[in-house]
């Protein structure tokens, strides 16, 4: 098989803040962001020209909005602070908050000021923000109120030498508050000249063992990620983008640039509950959603129970709906498109090194091939190679491996593990796929042993790691099983010592030390096999315990 590539078109050469700064001057008094929590109804609403506090009727949900000229005039604000404090360009800035108004004012803040933005996962646990924030020499770190517990367990270690901002109502003793620090700075753009060139970001991926790597990038991978979901979206100035994943995330902030390049409105909904989502796009007029397999199942399952009746709500201009971050099943999308015929319908594949989603799409006309990931992205390259690093014939699995202005540039201070998996430019994904005699691409098998669930990534050392510190474990292996609302979901087959008992519910009791998300869904107590090496022997476990189960899944779908 033959590399092949999407449409180049035409190249941005510009840092990312400069589409921020367009759209302030050419659409200032048109609205960027909203903030929607329907969740919250009691929560008072925030002006951010003067924070003057107005407390909402009992039926409103709580909700912010912000122009693109409030929205620069933030990011100004904010680089002129960290600039005030001694932040020098290529320091590192972390940002720990929830999604919120703040959230990409202070991200571009940091892009301003010549600093590298380091987003983290709000799911990290105190050890993992630790390890992350020493990883990527974070000299600043924003945090929201979720996070003050984790933050305060290491604050003696944080505060050496670092800045703790705190976005919020009552500021923390070890922390300065976000609000009283800018509020002096000037609105007006910093005199600091980026180029495409410049490091922009740092993201956090996670490898087979669960220790995080640090994924630098630069203000190209940023700016082609923008055109690039442009132009397989077609997104306007008239669009209205729903996001609901995490901004932590490549993949809600790179789908959002399309917002920032066409300088249109996005809403930024807390909740995923069916109700919430469909309200949102009948209030807000959203006209493309990006969604994840469980929310999308949680819709249709609602639909046909009569929990929410579509026909009371303005659909009408919904115009896209589009899924990623874990394999999509066609059932789905068949039962989807009986309720919305006439929708678009995309498939986006990405890494956080390739700077998120895109790097591979199906593509808005080819829902027939619904299955595949698709063809390579606007301005990517891709080819499948085999175990000799040479390209396979079509048909034959291999490991998938992409090319282009978005791929990162290291993994920040491991070059080893920057060598491992880019080679002459290209970047190798750990994913095996195959190409159809069409040219889309099929994910095969995942070379790298994570669980994608619901779209987290799960790491099964991480989970064996913890269970096997059970005095009565004799050995575990944790696999992924397929699970037709989460897309996978994390089984631990336990051996127990000899002469030992144990049940589930003590299992279950001991993961209670684990994230929620972390805890395996299925407990099977069996024994353990491992090769003559020691190695466990997760292939033949997976053929055990999840394909059967596979079949059944699709038997019901």
């Amino acid at each position: 098989m033959a590399v092949w590539s999407g449409h180049k078109g035409t190249k941005i050469t510009m840092p990312i803040t400069k589409l921020l700064e367009k759209n302030a001057k050419e659409r200032g008094d048109s609205v960027a962001l909203v903030e929607l929590n329907p969740e919250q109804e009691d929560k008072r609403r925030i002006s951010w020209k003067d924070y003057s506090l107005i407390q909402p009727t009992s039926k409103e949900p709580y909700r912010r909005e912000i122009t693109w000229s409030v929205f620069d005039e933030k990011s100004n604000r904010f680089a002129n602070l960290l600039l005030s404090r001694g932040v020098e360009r290529q320091d590192k800035v972390g940002i720990l908050m929830m999604n919120c108004l703040e959230w990409l004012p202070i991200y571009f803040g940091i892009l301003k000021s010549g600093a590298i933005a380091v987003p983290l996962n709000y799911r990290y646990s105190a050890e993992e923000i630790s390890y992350c924030v020493d990883l990527a020499d974070i000299d600043v770190l924003v945090f929201g109120p979720e996070f003050i517990g984790r933050i305060e367990v290491n604050a003696d270690k944080l505060c050496n030498k670092r800045l703790l901002i705190f976005v919020g109502e009552t500021t923390p003793t070890f922390a300065e508050n976000y609000r009283e620090l800018v509020a002096d700075c000037p609105s007006t753009a910093p005199d600091v000249e980026l180029s495409e060139d410049d490091f922009a970001a740092i993201y956090f991926s996670s490898g087979t063992t669960g220790f995080p790597k640090a994924i630098l990038h630069k203000h190209r991978s940023l700016s082609h990620s923008a055109k690039v979901e442009q132009n397989h979206h077609g997104t306007t100035k008239d669009d209205v983008f729903l996001c609901i994943p995490p901004l932590y995330h490549t993949g809600a902030k790179m789908h959002w640039f399309g917002s920032l390049i066409s300088g249109s409105k996005a809403v930024l909904l807390t909740g995923t509950k069916p109700k919430y989502i469909l309200e949102a796009v009948s209030n807000e007029r959203c006209t493309i959603v990006w969604l994840l397999v469980p929310w999308a199942q949680d819709i249709l399952d609602a639909i046909d129970r009569g929990d929410v009746d579509i026909s009371s709500l303005s659909l009408s201009q919904w115009r896209l709906m589009h899924i990623g971050a874990q394999p999509v099943p066609p059932s789905l999308i068949r039962r989807w498109k009986e309720h919305f015929p006439n929708h678009q319908y995309d498939t986006n594949y990405g890494l956080s090194e390739s700077i998120g989603p895109g790097c591979v799409h199906l593509g808005v006309d080819n829902i027939s091939k619904v299955g595949a990931i698709g063809v390579p992205g606007y301005g990517w390259e891709v080819k499948i190679v085999g175990e000799d690093g040479k390209n396979v014939t079509r048909g034959v699995p291999g490991e998938l491996c992409v090319k282009g202005p978005g791929v990162m540039t290291q993994y920040y201070k491991n070059p080893e593990a920057t060598a491992e998996v880019i080679k002459d430019g290209w970047l190798y994904t750990g994913d095996v796929a195959k190409e159809d005699e069409d040219g889309f691409i099929f994910l095969v098998d995942r070379k790298k042993d994570v669980i994608v669930s619901g779209g987290e990534n799960l790491y099964p050392v991480q989970i064996e790691d913890y269970l096997r510190k059970h005095d009565r474990i004799k050995d575990v292996a944790v696999i992924g099983l397929p699970d037709k609302r989460l897309g996978e979901i994390a089984g631990a087959i336990i051996s127990v010592k000899d002469g030992e008992e144990l049940t589930e519910d003590e299992v279950n009791d001991f993961l209670l030390g684990l994230p929620r998300y972390k805890r395996p869904r299925k407990i099977i107590f069996a024994d353990v096999p491992r090769n003559p090496t020691g190695k466990i022997e997760k292939p033949l476990l997976r053929k055990k315990y999840g394909a059967e189960k596979l079949v059944d899944i699709e038997n019901k779908s």
